[in-house]
């Protein structure tokens, strides 16, 4: 008879005592139960003890975080929370520097916990520990383990960041700026200030005038800290006041960092990321691509205010840049002195530059987007590729007008399309790592990219022989073109160019064609009954691909771990497929962890159901400011006896519909993720293509062939009869 859902059995240690066995009734009250515990060992003064977790975080159990106790669980009796609070205190401002550096030690680790941290906070501990750091007494591990503790005391939420004096930011940013700091201080010291801009509008104007980009940008080369570098970078830009993101210096290196517009723009800084960061000697970790992302988002975004500007037909400014376009297209020409002369060639020349509107091209550039942003884009490939754009606007001309491809109105759009592939003007995605090298290559990546693309439709424009009634089509394919091109993730414009040329019209029919192949086949009866015979066959394929995929395990993040101190825990599937195993690890594994490493577990017969999105309860849980659609997209939550749950976030798409199917899989019930259904037509139209070779004479298999018992990877292979 299994034992009542509100016992949970654990062991329970003390120093210097056996251990004690308990079935720990989850109704009693906690207190009822450190009493207990205290009389077996004879301690008196139960009230000034706690439990806590014996492995792993430092967090003591509270009577709203008792539920999350499992069977088998070893505990340990310790001080409780406000006892060792008010003990640490003490220690950490003794005159002993052995007992403050343990103390400092044993802090930084409680602070973590938010039971501990209250109390702490409570005795005005923060206060405490930001004095130490004023007096610049403290040097090498003591001052790491106290900016530790600080930082984590500070990530509770309990204070807010706007009570931290002016001294403290000026010492902080001390360390930022001397030249040898050890690396754990330098790390602290840059999240903090990260956090304090991330969290207080008046500390960063008081951050920004301590921290020079030149002082960051030096720190750029140390792969130790370059994370933490480019993080307080896009704090302080993501920060910055409107009006001080779009203007100009003279002397990135030295202005401050409210004038971050300029300052990314700069070769120094793009050429120290390019080849310290993404060409450095170590793979770029999964928090410095999403520092790369949110970097290159603010980059692009600056192009905002340009994109929603709209051109004034009556700016004489404005229109002088239309002017230098002709003049730089059909400049050989003779220009009438007449007015009426003048005009008539203006027009014809308007119409062979492509504009919809030849009489006043002006009006062209009054839809935002892409406003002016577009006629930016015109003039640049005419100054500074000016072949290209010259061969281009003659090219055209010279066709027939209905084959002629409008330069003018497909720079228009081709600018509106590129911002909205590239999200020009959205904040970042907190979940997000889509970061593309190339763009970190040149100073001017955003309009070089533009040249290569206008290129491009021009090429495709020819190869569909398209003409004005086809201008969407065209832009349907281009844009397939690019987003195909950028999927590859090339590592530089010239790598773009390549991609692109293997892109052509025909491929993209091509591809088209394939991708629909394995979508629809082919609906005559006989195929029809086909597929019905083997699709239960490959099925059963991918869901034993699946749970090898589970048995292999997966690595997850903390939620709502936004500092650089990445969190993970793991979570495998047991060979016999009968328990979850899963526990927390110090830092990303390489390859399979160990069932004996993680100490948690969850029998499959207990799993009631699993829950994706919105219905899951950490998403429940987080506010709506704080969520975010790829999030959401990759959550899901195994819910299992007693009313309890397990939340996951994937770390992509992938891992999401593996674990999600194979959960699906484990329950008896049907799997139906995207990747499911892409795996099972293209695996249907692989085995339907082998057996319907003579097409004259179809037969359908008499039994199934075999499935692989254990299928290692997503590339199947299969012996076909």
């Amino acid at each position: 008879m299994p034992p009542p859902a509100d016992i949970v059995k654990v062991a329970i240690e003390w120093p210097g005592a056996n251990a004690q066995l308990i079935e720990m009734d989850q109704k009693r009250p906690l207190s009822s139960i450190i009493r207990e515990v205290c009389d077996g060992w004879s301690l008196s003064g139960s009230e000034q003890f706690a439990l806590r977790y014996a492995d792993g975080p430092q967090l003591y159990i509270t009577e709203q975080s008792r539920g999350e106790i499992k069977n088998g669980t070893i505990l340990r009796l310790a001080i409780s929370p406000g006892r060792a609070a008010r003990q640490l205190l003490e220690r950490i401002q003794s005159h002993g520097i052995d007992a403050r550096l343990e103390a400092l030690k044993e802090l930084a680790k409680l602070s973590a916990d938010p039971t501990f941290a209250t109390e702490f906070i409570n005795m005005e501990g923060i206060g405490t520990l930001a004095r130490l750091v004023e007096s610049g007494t403290h040097f090498g591990e003591m001052l790491a383990f106290t900016l530790t503790a600080f930082l984590e005391l500070m990530d509770h939420g309990i204070v807010s960041w706007d009570l931290i004096s002016l001294s403290f930011i000026k010492q902080i940013a001390g360390y930022v700026n001397q030249p040898m700091v050890d690396v754990s201080i330098l790390q602290r010291s840059l999240a903090i200030l990260e956090s304090m801009v991330l969290n207080s509008h008046s500390l960063y104007h008081r951050v920004a005038q301590e921290i020079t980009v030149g002082q960051l940008i030096g720190h750029l080369s140390n792969q130790e800290i370059q994370t933490y570098a480019i993080a307080l970078i896009n704090a302080l830009f993501l920060k910055a006041p409107e009006d001080r993101r779009q203007e100009e210096y003279t002397n990135p290196l030295e202005q401050h960092l409210t004038e971050m517009a300029s300052t990314l723009a700069q070769k120094h800084l793009r050429s120290i990321i390019l080849n310290h960061v993404i060409r450095g000697n170590r793979p770029i970790k999964a928090e410095m691509a999403h520092q790369l992302y949110v970097l290159q988002v603010l980059t692009f975004n600056l192009l905002e205010e340009r994109m929603m500007t709209k051109m004034d037909p009556n700016d004489q400014a404005q229109r002088d840049i239309i002017f230098e376009l002709r003049r730089i297209a059909f400049d050989g020409e003779n220009d009438p002195t007449g007015t009426e002369k003048r005009k008539a060639m203006y027009t014809k020349d308007y119409k062979m530059l492509g504009f919809t509107n030849h009489v006043n091209p002006a009006m062209d550039f009054t839809q935002t987007p892409p406003g002016m942003l577009a006629l930016d884009n015109m003039l640049y490939l005419a100054k500074v590729h000016q072949d290209t754009y010259i061969r281009i606007v003659l090219e055209n001309s010279s066709r027939e007008d209905k084959h002629e491809c409008p330069f003018g109105r497909c720079a228009i759009e081709l600018t509106r399309m590129l911002c909205e592939i590239l999200q020009v003007g959205e904040l970042p995605n907190e979940g997000c790592n889509d970061y593309h090298p190339m763009f970190f290559t040149h100073d001017r990546a955003w309009e070089e990219f533009f040249c290569v693309c206008i290129q491009l439709l021009n090429k495709t424009w020819k190869e569909m022989r398209a003409t004005a009634e086809d201008f969407n089509k065209v832009m349907q394919v281009v844009r397939e073109q690019i987003t195909r091109a950028l999927a590859m993730k090339p590592a530089s414009l010239d790598q773009l160019k390549n991609k692109l040329r293997g892109l052509s019209y025909s491929e993209v029919l091509r591809l088209r064609q394939s991708e629909r192949m394995s979508q629809d086949d082919f609906q005559s009866p006989p195929i029809i009954e086909l597929r019905e015979r083997i699709q239960p066959e490959i099925l059963e394929l991918i869901k034993q691909q699946r749970l090898n995929r589970l048995c292999e395990g997966s690595c997850f993040r903390k939620l709502g771990n936004r500092r650089r101190q990445e969190k993970f825990w793991f979570c495998r599937l047991s060979l016999n497929h009968k328990v979850l195993h899963y526990g927390d690890l110090d830092e990303s594994p390489q390859g399979e962890v160990p069932f004996e490493l993680l100490s948690d577990k969850i029998p499959v017969s207990d799993i009631k159901s699993v829950v994706t999105g919105k219905d899951c309860p950490h998403m429940k849980e987080k506010s709506a400011l704080k969520q975010n659609k790829e999030v959401l997209e990759l959550a899901f939550s195994v819910l299992y006896d007693p009313d309890e749950t397990l939340n996951f976030v994937a770390p992509n798409k992938y891992e999401y519909c593996i674990w999600t199917d194979g959960l699906c899989a484990l329950l008896g019930r049907e799997m139906g993720s995207d990747l499911t259904r892409s795996d099972l037509d293209t695996l249907i139209s692989m085995e339907m293509k082998l057996r319907l070779l003579d097409l004259e004479n179809i037969t359908i298999p008499e039994a199934p062939p075999p499935v692989p018992k254990e299928p290692s990877s997503y590339n199947f292979t299969y012996n076909y009869s």
